[in-house]
């Protein structure tokens, strides 16, 4: 079997608003999932060379079930990560290719940030993502619950924002969410963001350089 394995994500240190020490933690967190992956496939491997895979089997079902959320974590998290560095733009260009895909789907960028960042602030455990429709073109902001919860099946992902407290609490109040999520847009590559939209979905984002 081929093992993933954690993508490195050493420039994400000076980030404006999160500590290194929440990276630093969020990081293992993020490769906790990447072993995880690897463990379960391996796992189900081996049921299915023991000729037992039974949908009516709570081990395999079990199994089955738990590596789309343990897969989904990694890829989300390669994303959210990936969209970050220090030293950022406040924003898209106005006159970027991003920016104007923004604003055939929103009535303006601002509209487009307030809608995105009200999403993000929703009670519960999540994610906020900006996706891009494969058919249209269009873009829309959408709320993911746990991982595997909430994906438009064939969307492409642009920004990815973990929303889950584990992102931010060490830095930041359960009550604080907004103050994390100012502060994450403070970091955004919107340069990454705009390589995804004009790029084919990828299946696992490669970590900036």
């Amino acid at each position: 079997m081929k093992a993933y394995k954690p993508q490195s994500f050493e420039h994400l240190t000076g980030l404006d608003g999160i500590s290194d020490a929440q990276v630093k933690e969020h990081l293992e967190l993020y490769q906790g999932y990447v072993k995880q992956v690897n463990t379960l496939t391996q796992k189900l491997m081996e049921h299915l060379g023991k000729g037992k895979p039974s949908g009516t089997d709570p081990y395999f079902a079990e199994l089955t079930r738990h590596l789309g959320f343990e897969y989904n974590g990694m890829i989300l998290h390669e994303y959210y990560f990936s969209n970050l560095k220090r030293a950022s733009e406040p924003g898209p260009g106005r006159s970027s290719a991003l920016a104007q895909a923004i604003g055939q789907s929103f009535p303006s960028l601002d509209t487009w940030k307030a809608d995105f960042q009200a999403i993000g602030g929703m009670r519960g455990i999540g994610w906020a993502v900006l996706f891009q429709d494969p058919a249209t073109g269009l873009l829309s902001n959408q709320w993911i619950t746990l991982h595997q919860d909430g994906i438009p099946a064939g969307f492409k992902p642009l920004l990815v924002m973990d929303v889950w407290e584990h992102a931010f609490m060490r830095d930041y109040k359960a009550t604080e969410k907004a103050k994390y999520i100012e502060a994450f847009f403070r970091n955004v590559d919107w340069q990454a963001v705009e390589r995804r939209l004009n790029e084919p979905a990828a299946v696992r984002p490669a970590a900036a350089a």
